[in-house]
């Protein structure tokens, strides 16, 4: 089976500070024990940073920090509503589906 979410989908955070915001997936990180997404510009963060190379002048940076992928709902583009995601067999494959309204996601 694939992952009902993937890096792109357009998402509704569930629960936290961010609540019913919605964005895009910018990175999803899967290990062993948990699974967790970025969401552009979505619970934002302060980071102290040293400079370096890549940052001259260091100081606070604000970064997105991860969420649990369980927070997260995927939108639908017909329904325009934040829906669990099912999976169907269809040539050969599956693809996932909103299961609102029924729609073929990808």
């Amino acid at each position: 089976m694939g992952n009902k979410i993937r890096k792109g989908d357009s998402v509704e955070i569930m629960t936290g500070r961010d609540k019913g915001k919605r964005g895009k997936i910018l990175r999803i990180l899967l290990s062993a024990e948990k699974s967790r997404v970025l969401v552009e510009n979505l619970n934002l963060i302060k980071k102290h940073m040293k400079p370096s190379n890549k940052n001259k002048e260091g100081g606070i940076i604000e970064m997105e920090g991860s969420l649990d992928i369980s927070n997260v709902l995927l939108v639908c583009s017909k329904c325009n509503k934040a829906s669990r995601v099912g999976f169907k067999t269809g040539d050969n494959k599956n693809v996932r589906y909103c299961k609102k309204c029924n729609e073929i996601i990808d």
